[in-house]
C-alpha cells in the first residue's frame, strides 16, 4: 500500500498534456483478440488497470510487442485456451474489471468464453445484466460452475439478431458489438451507447474488416463477417483526465494550458465546467484556464437552484461528478450535484466535510454543495482513496486546503491516472508518494 503527502496552497502553472483514454484503451486492446493478425495501438496510457490487462493477455498466449512509449503490437495467433479454465486465470479477472471486455471477443472468435466476477471500484452495484442480455441474444448459452463461482459461455455459432439493450452502458455495448461482428447475419443493436471511445471502437473493428453502420448513433448494424484481420490505431486524450485537469486549475491554478484534448470529443464537459462559473478558453486543440480569482455558479433561466446530473452520452459522463462535486466547493454559489447511475458514488463526500466542505448529502444520488468562494480554505486532513474518480477528487482538494494532507490507497488512483504526482508536480505541485 501507497500514500500521498499533499502540501496544500501550491499554485499549478505552465502546460501539461493528457494521457490516452483508459475506456477506450481497455476496448480496444481486448478487440486485438478477434483476429490473429497482428494489431499496433498508440497512445496506451501506462496506468494499472490497462498493464495489467495487458500482462493477461500475455499469459494467454498473445504476443505484446511494445515499441516504445504508449506504442505496441499485439497478436493473438496462439492463445491457450485451457488457460481460461485455470484457477489463476478467473482470480486474475476478478481484480481486474476491464477483462469483463475480453468476453465478446473470445465468444465472437473461439466460441467460449468464462465470466469471473470482474474486480475495479467500489461504487455501488455495477450489473452486467446488458452484457449477458446481449449474448444470450446471439445464441450464447450459460453453464454456471458453482464451485469456482464463474459461468462459461458457449455457442457453437453465434447468429445475428435484432435486440433492444436494456441500459446504454458502454462496456455491454463495446462486448455486444465485439462479439456480433463475426456473427452469422446481422445483428441491429437499439440504445447503444455512442461515446466516442465506442465510436473509435467501430472504426477500429471496421478498418480490421467489420462492417458496422449506425456509427456515432445508438442504432448500430452490424452485418457478421467470417474473419477480421489486422490494422492500427491511436487512442483518443482521456477526457476524464482532460476534466480533472481542469478542475485542478480552477482551484489552484495560475494559468494552466492543456494541450492536444481532442475539443470535438469532449461532448459538454466544457458546458459542465463553465456552469459552475470556471472560464475555459478554447485554443485551437488546447484549452487554456486562466487563474479564477472567482468562479461563480449560473442559476436555470428561471432562477432556480444548478443542477448538475450524470446521463448516457452525449449526456455529462458520470466520471466527471466527483471532480465537479469538489470545484463547486470554492464556486460562489450552490449547486445539486446528481449521480444517477451508481449509488454509493457521493459516499466520499465524508473526507471533504471533514475538510470544512458545506455539503448536505440528500441521499445515495444527491448532494448540495454550498460555495466558499476562495473565502475558507479546506483544512488538510488524512484520508483513504475508495475508487479511481473519488481517488482524484480528494487529491484536488488536499491540493487546495491549508495544510499537509495525506491520502491512502493511491492505487486507486493509479488505475485510472499515469504518473500523476510527478506530472503534477511539473507544474508546481507538492505529492511525495511514501509506503505505508
Amino acid at each position: 500500500m501507497e500514500s500521498f503527502i499533499i502540501e496544500g496552497g501550491r499554485r499549478l502553472k505552465g502546460t501539461i498534456t493528457p494521457q490516452g483514454a483508459k475506456n477506450e484503451a481497455l476496448e480496444v486492446i481486448s478487440a486485438t483478440l478477434l483476429t490473429a493478425d497482428p494489431v499496433r495501438i498508440q497512445n496506451i496510457p501506462d496506468i494499472l488497470d490497462v498493464n495489467n490487462l495487458i500482462k493477461l493477455l500475455a499469459e494467454m498466449g498473445v504476443t505484446v510487442t511494445r515499441h516504445g512509449q504508449g506504442d505496441y503490437t499485439f497478436q493473438a495467433a496462439a492463445l491457450n485456451l485451457a488457460y481460461l479454465d485455470s484457477v489463476e486465470f478467473v482470480r486474475k479477472c476478478s481484480s481486474l474489471r476491464g477483462s469483463v471486455l475480453m468476453i465478446g471477443p473470445l465468444l465472437g472468435r473461439f466460441h467460449r468464453a468464462t465470466i469471473a466476477k470482474p474486480g475495479g471500484d467500489k461504487i455501488g452495484r455495477r450489473r452486467l445484466d446488458t452484457h449477458f442480455l446481449g449474448f444470450k441474444s446471439l445464441g450464447a448459452v450459460f453453464v454456471k460452475d458453482p464451485q469456482r463461482d464463474t459461468y462459461q459461455l458457449r455457442a457453437e455459432q453465434l447468429k445475428g439478431c435484432y435486440m433492444l439493450l436494456d441500459e446504454a452502458s458502454v462496456t455491454g455495448t463495446a462486448n455486444v458489438i465485439m462479439a456480433a461482428v463475426t456473427a452469422q447475419g446481422t445483428t441491429t443493436i437499439y440504445n447503444a451507447a455512442c461515446e466516442p471511445y465506442i465510436q473509435q471502437l467501430c472504426r477500429l473493428l471496421n478498418r480490421m474488416g467489420a462492417k458496422i453502420t449506425g456509427v456515432a448513433s445508438n442504432l448500430l448494424v452490424i452485418e457478421g463477417v467470417e474473419r477480421l484481420h489486422g490494422t492500427s490505431h491511436t487512442i483518443l486524450p482521456d477526457m476524464i483526465e482532460v476534466g480533472s485537469f481542469i478542475g485542478m486549475a480552477a482551484m489552484v491554478g495560475d494559468g494552466v494550458r492543456i494541450k492536444n484534448v481532442s475539443v470535438d470529443n469532449l461532448g459538454i464537459t466544457l458546458d459542465a465546467f463553465r456552469r459552475l462559473g470556471v472560464r475555459i478558453d478554447v485554443d485551437e486543440d488546447d484549452l487554456y484556464i486562466p487563474k479564477q480569482a472567482h468562479y461563480v455558479v449560473e442559476s436555470f433561466m428561471d432562477g432556480t437552484i444548478m443542477t448538475l446530473a450524470d446521463a448516457p452520452w452525449p449526456g455529462l459522463t458520470p466520471d466527471l461528478i466527483s471532480v465537479l462535486l469538489v470545484v463547486a466547493t470554492q464556486a460562489r454559489g450552490s449547486v445539486l450535484i446528481h449521480q444517477k447511475m451508481f449509488e454509493s458514488r457521493l459516499f466520499f463526500v465524508d473526507k471533504l466535510i471533514d475538510m470544512g466542505a458545506q455539503i448536505i448529502l440528500c441521499d445515495p444520488h444527491r448532494a448540495v454543495v454550498v460555495g466558499h468562494d476562495h473565502q475558507l480554505r479546506l483544512r488538510a486532513g488524512r484520508m483513504s482513496s475508495p475508487d479511481i474518480r473519488a481517488g482524484i477528487a480528494l487529491l484536488i482538494a488536499a491540493m487546495s486546503a491549508e495544510g499537509i494532507s495525506r491520502i491512502a490507497n493511491v492505487e486507486q488512483i493509479d488505475r485510472g491516472y499515469e504518473n500523476i504526482e510527478q506530472r503534477l508536480n511539473d507544474l508546481g505541485a507538492s505529492i511525495i508518494r511514501v509506503n505505508d
